[in-house]
């Protein structure tokens, strides 16, 4: 069903944007056998597997993000381009946790406007030189894609910035949305013309391709794909403020692994799930996993590392060792506080600034020695937030220095302009303490970093970064992703000056044994978690998490960003009518058992009794002698007696079996072990308690039963509510004689041995009693009590109740993980069922 937020996501998903531009040629597409590949239709959401069989054993990793690891420059003739790799791009250094074997290729953008005319010239150079395959964007979807929806939309929201004024993270803007949709479809078609699903993972990158995924699984529904989000997640509140919130959800979920940085992260998209589709996840060994429509979504929590080869490199540098002498020339005698951000809005530079102002004023044994060294990296991003910020920074940088300053000494000491990394690590092999007071960030692995280089590199020589002891010390805020994994930092709320400022104080005062201390135990971690150790984890999560695509039939269904794969048993197929209607017309004795909601009666119907419709079938299928039907239901006695009295020969089993009558002028037979609800006593006053304190709940009492409802109740309270009674009431109740269940959204106590499935053993009993036996067994349901009937029905055949060549029929209605081998999808298909079977009813006998 699509989401009410989004209305005309059918023409974007079928490709038809105005704004998309003339049709790009295509790179041919690699392949592992000769042949020719026709144009790919992006719509056939049907397709399960490639077109072109292969015939390479060797898997293969198609890392797909926003922009290549790639650096392009026009040569300096101006004849064509220039390209070499990024070393300090994250999806390069990625590489080395993956297997040597493993080839690997990048799809993604470039960085610089490259020419409609050259744009094939680059492709071919960029995928032989190295394996590169660049999306060229047209300039106005780039523009509203990047700069509009990612910037303006997803990160201000991904960072807890509400767009509660038009110029505070601004109005949600539909055209934006569209072509956020347009750039992550050409990225799609990129990816189709590389790929070969039967043998290669797909590893998409960060927030840019959210929906990437759907766009890939309804061309290949067994790929193995999965996304890594490098951005904090909203909590369920911020999130949900999004117009287009499911269609993301949703298209995720289309991905068979999604990690995060961080638990919390992790934890508000599984509180999306839960309260915006109703998924409830499950953590089994260790491994936390969202069931979706049959296929098992498993979610990463991993942070990712640096790159300790790189870093050390840079460190072994000569013109790294003039800048570290220079440096400690430059502040000899003082304490140095270092900080190194992003010029954003959220990396929190002023509130660092006026907590090192903070420190003087309290500390003023600090003031002529404690310098903090701020570099602001240049902004990615541009407007008038950013201006306003640049310019505070810079206000507040001069009042300090005027007030604490003096001659040859300045407190704060702004760097506002690209600092190289060589030059980076020089001010941290001599910064005392690394400040970072970001308000919300992804990761930031400025500590880590800094960690390693304050270890420095073990030299046969002596010199000062080799001898003697290694410390550091760190002040990191709380809301950034690398905090969790910093145990010995001091952690701080950036908001709260007064603290940090103290924060600040404590890291340069501690003793020097303890600085030893903290900075070893960081440095065990960062060196041994580095990012090989993330990307080989996130592999082998995703080899697991995949490792039965191919044992399970799939299916793809729905429209546009509603699309998912069904996975099932390769046993599970559809109940083909003709079929049935085939083997009921061949059989002598038929046993057919119906559940009554979500089986012949929709769950949304407001009026809840059978319509003259199901009346009239129901009527007919008794009036054949060769048959017992049976309506099998939850229902109290009441209501359905009164429903059915017209079919006098039909068969009721209420409350889940506890009272059954086997036609409307018999007697209601009561098949529970128990009469004696004494408990009923002991089990209310526990159910009122936890209603009386759970907005949204309600109490159901049956005859036989007792139901606490939390449908409507706030899904995580009610949740947790429903976990605590549960254990309660099997407290109170452990010597009674009952069971406590908890089912959907719902905790019941009910008499033991009472289920549906006693009630389908006690029916095919008789029928054998009485010299019919079953030779056609046909049973529908809908959800999790039914299951207890189909399970039974295997145990009737090995123990005889039921013949071994009885034809059996266990439906159940949609496409989802069952016990039944049948399914059908809905009740109008049910419906439409029982008309056939009606039609080769024999009515030789009247009801």
């Amino acid at each position: 069903m699509l989401s009410r937020s989004y209305t005309n996501l059918l023409d974007l998903a079928s490709g038809n944007f105005p704004a998309m531009g003339r049709e790009r040629k295509r790179l041919p597409r690699v392949m592992t056998v000769p042949g020719i590949i026709s144009e790919l239709d992006d719509d056939q959401a049907n397709s399960v597997t490639s077109d072109v069989p292969s015939s390479v054993i060797q898997d293969r990793m198609i890392i797909v993000a926003n922009q290549l690891p790639v650096k392009a420059k026009r040569r300096p003739d101006n004849k064509g381009w220039s390209f070499s790799w990024d070393e300090d791009s994250l999806l390069l250094q990625l590489k080395d946790g993956l297997p040597d074997e493993m080839e690997v290729l990048y799809v993604g953008s470039l960085k610089v406007d490259v020419d409609v005319n050259e744009q094939d010239d680059v492709s071919q150079i960029l995928l032989e030189r190295f394996k590169c395959v660049p999306a060229f964007l047209p300039p106005d979807i780039l523009a509203k894609f990047y700069h509009g929806f990612c910037k303006l939309h997803l990160w201000p929201l991904f960072h807890y910035m509400l767009p509660l004024s038009a110029d505070h993270g601004g109005r949600f803007d539909r055209s934006l949305w569209e072509a956020y949709v347009s750039a992550n479809k050409l990225f799609s078609q990129k990816v189709i013309e590389v790929i070969n699903p039967e043998d290669d993972f797909v590893w998409i990158h960060d927030y840019h391709l959210m929906v990437l995924p759907t766009f890939l699984r309804r061309r290949f529904n067994r790929l193995r794909m999965g996304f890594f989000l490098h951005s904090p997640f909203p909590s369920s509140e911020i999130y949900r403020t999004l117009p287009v919130r499911e269609e993301i959800l949703k298209a995720l979920l289309n991905s068979d692994l999604i990690g995060f940085h961080t638990f919390d992260y992790a934890r508000h998209f599984l509180s999306c799930c839960s309260r915006m589709l109703g998924l409830e996840y499950q953590s089994k060994r260790g491994y936390i996993g969202l069931e979706y429509y049959g296929r098992m979504v498993g979610i990463k929590i991993m942070p990712v590392g640096v790159h300790m080869r790189q870093i050390e490199n840079v460190l072994n540098l000569a013109d790294k060792e003039w800048r570290v002498s220079e440096l400690k020339q430059q502040f000899e005698g003082k304490t140095v506080l270092l900080g190194v951000d992003d010029m954003d809005i959220f990396k929190g530079i002023n509130l660092k600034l006026l907590a090192m102002e903070q420190m003087l004023k309290q500390h003023p044994s600090w003031q002529g020695r404690a310098v903090l060294v701020q570099i602001c990296n240049p902004a990615r991003g541009k407007g008038r937030d950013l201006e306003i910020i640049q310019a505070e920074i810079k206000a507040t940088t001069k009042r300090i220095n005027e007030e604490y300053g003096r001659t040859g000494y300045e407190p704060i000491v702004l760097i506002d302009k690209p600092v190289n990394i060589s030059e980076r690590i020089a001010y941290y092999t001599i910064a005392e303490c690394v400040v970072v007071t970001a308000v919300r960030d992804g990761m930031n692995l400025i500590p880590y970093e800094y960690i390693v280089c304050r270890q420095g590199i073990s030299k046969p020589e002596s010199d000062s970064n080799s001898s003697g002891p290694k410390k550091s010390m760190l002040v990191v805020s709380e809301f950034i992703g690398c905090s969790p994994s910093l145990s010995g930092a001091i952690r701080v709320n950036p908001w709260n000056i007064e603290t940090t400022g103290e924060a600040m104080n404590e890291a340069i005062s501690l003793a020097e044994p303890e600085k030893q201390m903290r900075h070893e135990k960081h440095y065990r971690y960062v060196s041994t978690h580095d990012v090989g150790y993330w990307s080989r984890s996130f592999l082998q999560d995703l080899e697991r998490t995949c490792r039965d695509h191919f044992k399970r039939r799939c299916w793809g269904i729905g429209l546009s960003f509603g699309f998912r794969v069904v996975a099932l048993d390769p046993n599970f197929r559809k109940l083909s009518i003709d079929t049935i209607v085939s083997s009921y017309a061949r059989a002598k004795s038929r046993a057919i058992l119906l559940d009554y909601d979500g089986t012949v009666m929709p769950q949304t119907s407001i009026n809840k009794s059978p319509s003259e419709e199901v009346m009239s079938l129901l009527s007919t299928l008794c009036g054949d002698e060769k048959n017992c039907v049976f309506i099998v239901s939850g229902r109290g006695k009441e209501s359905l007696g009164k429903w059915f009295s017209p079919c006098e020969k039909l068969g009721i089993a209420a409350e889940h079996g506890y009272f059954v009558r086997w036609s409307a002028d018999e007697e209601w037979e009561t098949c529970g072990q128990t009469t004696d609800f004494g408990w009923i006593q002991m089990a209310e006053p526990v159910m009122k308690l936890y209603t009386e304190t759970t907005d949204g709940s309600s109490i159901e009492t049956k005859e036989s039963a007792l139901v606490w409802h939390h449908r409507d109740a706030d899904p995580g309270f009610g949740s947790s509510q429903a976990k605590e009674m549960l254990d309660h009431l099997e407290s109170v109740l452990a010597n009674e004689p009952v069971a406590v269940k908890r089912g959907q959204f719902i905790v019941e106590v009910k008499p033991q041995g009472v289920s549906k499935g006693l009630v389908a053993e006690k029916i095919f009993t008789k029928m054998a009693e009485n010299q019919r036996r079953a030779d056609f067994v046909l049973c529908i349901g809908d959800d999790r009590s039914d299951e207890d009937m189909f399970e039974i029905i295997g145990n009737s055949m090995s123990r005889g109740i039921i013949s071994s060549n009885t034809a059996v029929y266990a439906c159940t209605v949609g496409q989802k993980p069952s016990k039944a081998k049948y399914y059908l999808d809905d009740t109008s298909e049910v419906i439409m069922m029982l008309e056939g079977l009606a039609e080769a009813s024999d009515p030789s006998v009247s009801p």
